[in-house]
């Protein structure tokens, strides 16, 4: 009975009804979705990622574009076809050895520091490059550029890394970050066309830091410096032992490979050179394993679900984007005979895949299990190479090399962004320059090596088995990376869905409630 001066008691509607309380699992969801609270506006997030995608752009422009123009340099700096791979070997060469360190670099004194550092350093010996006047200068420069890539890829993915937690804006963001290497490899390849066809070789590196300028401008406004907040509680050492352990090792076992591919294993320097570097290699492995009290590669993280098997699966298929993008462009040009411009007309399907797949990648990730994308992956990898080792010359383009270039840019371009997801969340915040550093240094040294052993297959083969059977011996090594590759990651790849969840601090600090709760039962 309703008292009288007061309204009847009635039943709240359904849209006065307060919200039921959050569950955590809805909360996880919401907080993988939203925008992170570091970012003030959407207009600083959008500079943040473009800055970072940047990077990705001049990694790849001096990769891709490089194979382009590197019969003009042959031609115009008279570099002996025996030293012909070392210009475009030098680069990876040096970003593979140093990565490690530079991502560790990155987690001691902060990602922004490091990075901005990177795209200076880039800047200046691109400049330098573009005045090159023999084959030693070259060869210097290139190995020098190498620096700052080691530095701002490893630290680049840190940035991401910290800023976003596991979900779907994380998975976009790194898929945003994929789309700008395939941009990057696309604008190399066309800007080297265009030099190599009508111009001096130096503007190649010229717009090359031109790219920098613009990329060192936007990240100075668009990243905020974490030094202050890497400084809190951090006990990170630098192993500097272990480091130049790791990186003359492998310089050394990587130019003994290269270099054995034209002067043979008879001159004594080889095999010692190759000796010295295997017990550098051992020697670092046992050093950071067990001495070292800040190792690069702390062993703790192969502790993660199938990360050595991973390891070596994407360090192979890694390998064959590198043999492809060589000695596929050397095969083009020298056997199919295409111009640099005609060059940049045939890789467009493999930039424009590359685009798509990038794009897509990023819904995807939190749809279907990462196994099913790495063995889709590993199929391109072996399949665009088969088919390079298949094509008879004069073979149609449409039949050939255009599916080719399709399943290249499937090859690499599926894997690249979940791996990335995938390694910078099962490791926690202190470690995402790590993250970088592991990722890249697989690619980077894949293909370094890749490129060595392709190097002494085809030299050694071409006196009697002729240019074209080189070649397609060189396809064929890339048939066998591709599916041992395809073989490891269809066994051991089992990467989940890359969906909202906690971040791998807040699984550690999970872990260590329950134990407390345990110890007080």
């Amino acid at each position: 009975m309703a008292v009288q001066g007061q309204s009847p008691e009635r039943s709240p509607s359904s849209s006065e009804r307060l919200p039921t309380e959050e569950t955590e699992e809805q909360k996880i969801e919401r907080m993988g979705r939203e925008r992170p609270p570091s970012f003030k506006s959407a207009w600083s997030e959008v500079g943040f990622v473009a800055a970072v995608a940047m990077s990705q752009i001049l990694t790849e422009y001096f990769v891709s574009g490089f194979n382009i123009i590197l019969p003009t340099l042959v031609s115009e700096l008279n570099i002996p076809i025996a030293s012909s791979v070392w210009p475009a070997t030098a680069f990876s060469l040096v970003v593979a050895s140093t990565l490690l360190f530079f991502g560790r670099l990155g987690d001691r004194y902060g990602g922004y520091i490091v990075y901005i550092s990177g795209l200076i350093w880039l800047g200046i010996w691109s400049i330098i490059a573009g005045f090159s006047q023999n084959s030693l200068m070259m060869i210097f420069c290139r190995a020098l550029q190498g620096v700052g890539p080691a530095a701002f890829l490893p630290t680049g993915v840190q940035l991401i890394g910290s800023a976003y937690r596991p979900g779907p804006r994380k998975n976009i963001v790194f898929s945003i970050y994929g789309t700008a290497a395939v941009a990057g490899f696309f604008i190399g390849i066309f800007f080297a066309g265009v030099v190599a066809q009508y111009t001096q070789f130096g503007w190649y590196f010229w717009i090359g830091a031109i790219f920098t300028a613009i990329t060192i401008a936007l990240s100075l406004f668009c990243i905020s410096n974490d030094l202050a907040e890497r400084q809190k509680n951090n006990n990170i050492e630098i192993d500097w032992i272990g480091t130049g352990l790791i990186v003359s090792g492998v310089v050394l076992l990587v130019f003994s490979i290269t270099e054995s591919a034209h002067i043979g294993w008879k001159v004594p320097y080889i095999p010692i050179l190759f000796s010295i570097s295997v017990v550098l290699v051992l020697t670092a492995v046992y050093f950071e394993g067990w001495v070292a009290k800040s190792p690069l590669l702390p062993p703790d993280v192969f502790t993660v679900p199938c990360m050595t098997p991973l390891f070596f699966a994407i360090f192979a298929l890694y390998g064959t984007i590198g043999v492809y993008l060589l000695f596929g462009t050397q095969y083009f040009q020298s056997v199919l005979g295409a111009t640099p411009l005609q060059l940049v007309a045939w890789y467009t399907p493999m930039a424009v895949g590359g685009l798509i797949l990038a794009i897509s990648e990023g819904l995807l990730l939190a749809i279907i299990p990462g196994r099913i994308l790495l063995i889709i992956s590993g199929c391109g990898a072996f399949g665009a190479h088969l088919l390079l080792a298949l094509m008879p010359v004069g073979g149609s383009y449409w039949a050939y090399l255009l599916p080719s270039m399709i399943l290249g840019t499937i090859g690499i371009d599926l894997s690249i962004t979940l791996i990335m997801v995938f390694v910078t969340t099962q490791l926690p915040l202190a470690r995402q320059g790590l993250a970088g550093g592991f990722v890249n240094s697989c690619l980077q040294l894949g293909m370094a090596i890749a490129i060595g052993l392709t190097d002494i297959i085809r030299t050694n083969t071409e006196p009697y088995a002729g240019e074209v059977q080189s070649y397609k011996n060189v396809f064929w090594f890339g048939v066998a990376a591709g599916v041992l590759s395809l073989i490891t990651l269809t066994i051991w790849g089992n990467v989940p869905r890359a969906k909202s969840d906690y971040t791998a601090d807040e699984l550690a600090e999970l872990r260590k409630e329950a134990t407390r709760e345990s110890q007080k039962q």
